[in-house]
């Protein structure tokens, strides 16, 4: 009988890059991290032997416990936060199965910018549209979801992010950014090896609308008029980050489960 504290790759994988996403664990052994530097899409790294530090950083959030064969060491931690009271489970199989299975993305732990007090810092050009929202919506599913983003002038962007050690993004002269005729969520996609077909979909959507060529996608036309919408109906960049999270959350379940489906009035009409 499987347990009940366990859950497939399967399972998992489509959890990834959904708000209810629960917080991903990687206690892999430092050697057996070493032979396969990569991260499940939103993954941190935590030591097994630190169980305090770990219920403190995950604050009573449900959690998936990843180690390399998924078991003592995870079922070991799964059994332990349980003990204390919180949701957790342990990846079946570890991760050579998640490395093993079709359909799964694996992102390289050296793209990851340096964490600044626990987590990655961006910074780039206030009053967002199109890229600097999808791009914060990428990093937060899929990257690094306590990431903290700042919105500066344009001409201070630089500055910030050396005084405060943030990564800059979206902005000319930085890794972060445009690249021949592609924008900087293409650029984000590549560099952390995000090559699913949804985000696929989702790129060209976001591509057309922040470079102005709708005949990318028939979305592109829609989605920058909803990115104009949201920046005039709020004046806080971050409360119109918040809302763009909606947004491409579900552009996202589009891309990923309904782009085949369409709407007409009335239903049967041929």
């Amino acid at each position: 009988m499987p347990s009940t504290r366990e859950i497939t790759v399967s399972q998992l994988n489509r959890l990834i890059g959904t708000p209810d996403c629960p917080a991903i664990v990687d206690i892999c052994l430092q050697e057996d991290f070493d032979a396969a530097p990569v991260l499940v899409p939103g993954a941190f790294r935590h030591s097994h032997s630190d169980i305090p530090g770990l219920i403190r950083r995950l604050d009573g959030k449900p959690a998936v416990i990843l180690c390399q064969k998924g078991r003592k060491l995870s079922q070991g931690v799964v059994a332990w936060l349980a003990s204390e009271g919180l949701q957790a489970e342990y990846l079946q199989g570890g991760m050579q199965a998640w490395r093993a299975a079709e359909g799964t993305q694996s992102l390289p732990f050296a793209a990851l910018p340096d964490p600044v007090e626990g987590a990655t810092l961006w910074v780039t050009r206030h009053r967002p549209k199109v890229d600097r929202i999808a791009c914060p919506w990428l990093i937060r599913r899929f990257v690094d979801p306590a990431a903290r983003f700042l919105f500066v002038s344009p001409a201070e962007v630089a500055a910030v992010a050396d005084r405060f050690r943030a990564t800059p993004f979206d902005v000319e002269g930085v890794v972060f950014s445009h690249r021949a005729d592609t924008c900087t969520f293409d650029t984000m996609l590549q560099t952390f090896g995000l090559t699913s077909p949804a985000l696929h979909r989702l790129a060209l959507v976001v591509r057309g609308a922040d470079t102005n060529r709708h005949d990318l996608h028939p979305a592109a036309a829609g989605l920058l008029a909803m990115s104009v919408g949201l920046s005039r109906q709020y004046r806080c960049d971050h409360a119109q980050l918040d809302a763009g999270m909606i947004l491409y959350d579900s552009l996202y379940r589009w891309a990923r489960d309904g782009h085949e489906e369409g709407h007409d009035w009335p239903a049967a009409r041929t």
